[in-house]
């Protein structure tokens, strides 16, 4: 690898566990109402597993509620049992015979922390992430000074510009990570 790609090599791989991390936000709880909670759910229909949003349209109606219209009635029961089943969301939806209404409970404070816990399990996940592709960026740095594509003072320059971009992204983490935290704690 050419030495000069090493920064936005890895910053593109930064992004792309960032961007992940985000996602995996969206899909965890915070007491109110949110069509990315149910991006995980994967609903049995037509023969094959398929994700919710390509079955059914999904609207927030108010910060307590979720409507699910299928595209086709007949995959109701199919929703429900999808959404039901589904261990992370613990939701018990209600399919009144035209679409599938997903009542939100306020979560108890038990609850909160449990889901608070759960945050913090995937920021470490995606920090894990981060120190990995670091770890590698250095290996490479240590394999082109090694091979003599390298000198001493460039090897230390580029490994601080890696470690200031590992901290840039350490901070992000931890304030998205924060701000979800407080939503979720917020009664």
């Amino acid at each position: 690898m050419d030495t000069q790609q090493i920064i936005p090599e890895l910053t593109k791989k930064f992004e792309l566990a960032a961007d992940h991390f985000v996602q995996e936000l969206k899909k965890i709880r915070t007491g109110r109402a949110s069509a990315d909670m149910l991006d995980g759910v994967i609903v049995e229909t037509y023969g094959s597993r398929m994700p919710l949003n390509q079955v059914a349209s999904i609207a927030v109606v108010d910060a307590q509620l979720i409507q699910i219209t299928p595209y086709d009635p007949n995959n109701l029961k199919e929703i429900t049992v999808a959404i039901r089943d589904n261990t992370h969301l613990k939701l018990n939806p209600l399919d009144d015979g035209h679409v599938v209404r997903v009542p939100i409970p306020p979560l108890t404070e038990e609850r909160r922390h449990e889901i608070a816990k759960t945050l913090g399990e995937k920021a470490e996940e995606c920090m894990i992430s981060l120190r990995n592709l670091r770890h590698e960026a250095l290996k490479t740095l240590d394999q082109a000074k090694k091979d003599k594509n390298l000198g001493e003072s460039d090897r230390i320059r580029l490994a601080k510009q890696i470690d200031e971009l590992m901290n840039q992204f350490k901070i992000r983490i931890e304030d998205q990570t924060k701000q979800k935290e407080n939503e979720i704690l917020t009664i």
